[in-house]
């Protein structure tokens, strides 16, 4: 059976519900999200497993109760007395949406500390995805822990997946961001960026310069999401112009790239070619921002 462990940060959710200034309290986070719906796409013929650090206290409970509720596997996730989780609220105008965080105390920013903490997750997967939000969250040292792990783990025949999900808020500036995200990217095999992200902070002018940026780092597939635009799948067979599923009624965007992430992950693992991946990825996607929040089990269809 095919095990992916996905790296990173899960957080409390406040998501807002119809009733202004009401809102609803759930787990997430870009890599969690990518994780539960790896979770509820595979079901049985895959373990997914995430790897993070959380507090000992009773919201850091609820959450890894909530994990084993959607069949992750929280054997490695470590426990950190002094800290908790964090928290991030979500803000909706015409359904795009805005975020504030509340991570000062996040147990997960101590998840790379000890590059052996990391091996012992990874040992016996197949699959390692992280996002630059992973990489974001922790200081520079322990960055570069993981990174080392992560290369260590492809070498020896391990699937690194990133996604470079440009957040710099999060970074002391640019050009480290810049610099970390490149790093990053030359220890994966399949990388999964966001052109809009990537034209303001590296400067492509087209999606087709951000996947030839990435294939030159040494990705042998990247799949260049663009909102409703085209998206460029590139393998070593050279580049394709795909286009996503039309989307009528967008209430959400929360997770439209986590969720297609997985759906693409999900479909190359059933055996679909990356071109039908993408496909399966851009409906998976279509759906799940017609719903508000995060995960939304009505955007799962069966199997």
């Amino acid at each position: 059976m095919t095990r992916i462990v996905c790296i990173g940060e899960c957080m409390v959710e406040m998501a807002p519900l119809d009733t202004v200034g009401t809102y609803r309290m759930g787990f997430a986070g870009d890599t969690l999200n990518t994780a539960w719906y790896l979770a509820k796409l595979l079901g049985d013929r895959a373990q997914i497993g995430y790897f993070t650090a959380v507090g000992t206290d009773s919201l850091s409970d609820q959450m890894l109760d909530f994990l084993g509720s959607a069949k992750i596997e929280t054997t490695f996730i470590l426990r950190r007395a002094e800290q908790t989780v964090g928290l991030y609220m979500i803000q909706l105008q015409d359904g795009e949406r805005s975020f504030s965080y509340w991570r000062g105390q996040s147990a997960a920013r101590t998840l790379a500390q000890s590059g052996k903490d990391i091996a012992k997750a990874l040992d016996g997967a197949d699959i390692a995805y992280f996002s630059g939000i992973t990489l974001a969250i922790l200081p520079e040292q322990d960055r570069d822990t993981l990174l080392e792990q992560l290369q260590d783990f492809g070498s020896h025949g391990g699937q690194v997946v990133f996604d470079p999900n440009l957040r710099p808020k999060l970074w002391h500036d640019t050009a480290t961001m810049t610099s970390a995200i490149t790093k990053a990217a030359q220890c994966s095999h399949v990388v999964l960026p966001s052109h809009e992200d990537e034209a303001t902070w590296f400067g492509d002018a087209t999606p087709m310069d951000t996947a030839k940026r990435y294939t030159d780092l040494g990705a042998s597939i990247v799949v260049v999401k663009n909102g409703p635009g085209e998206i460029i799948l590139h393998t070593e067979r050279g580049a394709q112009h795909l286009a996503p599923t039309h989307v009528v009624n967008v209430v959400d965007t929360t997770a439209a790239g986590d969720s297609f992430n997985a759906g693409f992950l999900a479909a190359c693992y059933t055996g679909l070619s990356p071109e039908h991946a993408v496909d399966t990825a851009a409906q998976l996607a279509a759906r799940v921002v017609t719903h508000r929040g995060a995960l939304v089990p009505e955007a799962i269809k069966a199997s």
